[in-house]
């Protein structure tokens, strides 16, 4: 079983980071479409719960592969981030998560170079660190 496991969280790693190229890609070359993407998170309690998983998913992948991964304190940390800020938000009226994306993503999105090669960065570190 241990074995399993292992398989389906380096594939969640793989796929976070791949997700995160994307991403960086995306912002680098169609910046309006990669930040109608990022205005999307929130906007329903289908997308808010959806995205609550994914993060809850990403994270236990981080601290389950992080022990056989370079950087693997810092990962483990990172996924334990994304579990409790996950739970934390899970506690919170969707309305108040979506206030809080409609003020936070146009803070983010006035940058979109940086959104673009931090989020390749981050994907390529992942890739590196396993």
């Amino acid at each position: 079983m241990d074995g399993v496991i292992s398989r389906v969280g380096i594939a969640v790693v793989v796929t976070a980071a791949l997700y995160l190229l994307a991403l960086g890609g995306g912002a680098l070359i169609r910046p309006e479409s990669a930040k109608r993407f990022l205005e999307g998170f929130a906007t329903t309690p289908r997308m808010h719960f959806t995205e609550l998983a994914l993060r809850v998913l990403t994270g236990a992948a981080f601290v389950f592969s992080a022990p056989r991964m370079a950087f693997g304190p810092a990962i483990m940390l990172f996924g334990w981030i994304l579990i409790v800020t996950s739970l934390a938000l899970a506690l919170v009226p969707w309305r108040l998560h979506k206030r809080f994306a409609a003020w936070s993503v146009p803070q983010a999105t006035r940058h979109m170079p940086l959104v673009g090669i931090t989020s390749i960065v981050g994907g390529v570190v992942l890739l590196a660190a396993l």
